[in-house]
C-alpha cells in the first residue's frame, strides 16, 4: 500500500479532497463522464465540505456510495442522506446520485433494479474507502453472511449483507467493482485504525476484507 501520514486531520481532509477533485477533472478530461464512490459515516464529512466546492463539471459526474443501510433515506442512519446534505451540495448538487437504496421490505427485492442502475457507470473512477477496526469496508464486515460470495472475481456489482456489526441489512459494492477502479484512496483516523490497517496488509481478504484492495490504494492517515 501507498501509505501517506499527514500532520493533523483537517490538512489530510484538505489534500484529500483536492487529489479526489484532481482526478476526477483528469478524468473528465480524458473520457467526458466520471464516477466517484465514497462512504459513508462522519469520517469523509470535511472532504465532502471541499469537494463539494471544487470548480469542476459535476454534471458530469456520477456518485454512488460505497455501501447502504436497509433504511429509508429521512433516517438518521441512512449514508444518502448524509451525502445530500454534505456532498451533493453547492456546485456538486448537479451531480447524479446513483441510488443503493429503493423502496422494498428487504434488500434482495430491490437488487436486480439497483445493479442495473449502477451498470452504466461502472467502472468506477475515483473511489474513496473508509476501514473499521475491525478491518472491514464498505460493507464486506468479517463474518458477513454473503462475504465469501462478495469477494469471488466473478461476484456481481452488489450484494446485500448481514453482519453481527452492521446493524442493519446493507447492500455493498462487491470485490470486483472496488478493484476495478481506476485510482483508490483509503481515509482513516487514530492509532487503532493505523494498527489495523498494518494487520490486515498481513492477513487474508476473508478475515480482513480491505487487504484486498491495499496493493492498489492510497492510504491517508492523520491521528
Amino acid at each position: 500500500m501507498d501509505f501517506h501520514e499527514y500532520p493533523d486531520r483537517e490538512m489530510m481532509m484538505l489534500r484529500v479532497a483536492q487529489r479526489i477533485a484532481s482526478q476526477l477533472g483528469e478524468t473528465l478530461r480524458g473520457s467526458g463522464r466520471a464516477t466517484l464512490s465514497v462512504p459513508g459515516g462522519t469520517t469523509p464529512g470535511p472532504v465532502f465540505d471541499t469537494l463539494s466546492g471544487a470548480e469542476i463539471d459535476w454534471a458530469k459526474i456520477s456518485v454512488v456510495l460505497n455501501d447502504e443501510r436497509w433504511v429509508p433515506e429521512d433516517s438518521p442512519r441512512s449514508n444518502t442522506r448524509l451525502l445530500r446534505e454534505r456532498l451533493l451540495v453547492g456546485r456538486a448538487a448537479s451531480a447524479h446520485l446513483v441510488p443503493l437504496h429503493a423502496d422494498y421490505a428487504t434488500p434482495e427485492e430491490g437488487l436486480e433494479e439497483l445493479r442495473e442502475g449502477l451498470a452504466p457507470h461502472l467502472p468506477i473512477s475515483v473511489l474513496l474507502l473508509g476501514m473499521g477496526e475491525d478491518m472491514h469496508t464498505a460493507s464486506l464486515f468479517p463474518g458477513a453472511d454473503n462475504l465469501k460470495a462478495a469477494l469471488r472475481a466473478d461476484a456481481p456489482s452488489l450484494l446485500p449483507m448481514r453482519a453481527e456489526a452492521a446493524g442493519e441489512p446493507r447492500v455493498t459494492l462487491t470485490l470486483p467493482v472496488l478493484k476495478n477502479a481506476v485510482r483508490v484512496h483509503v481515509l482513516i483516523t487514530g492509532q487503532a485504525k493505523r494498527d489495523a490497517i498494518t494487520r490486515a496488509a498481513k492477513l487474508a481478504p476473508a478475515e480482513a476484507p480491505i487487504a484486498a484492495i491495499l496493493d492498489q490504494a492510497q492510504v491517508h492517515w492523520s491521528e
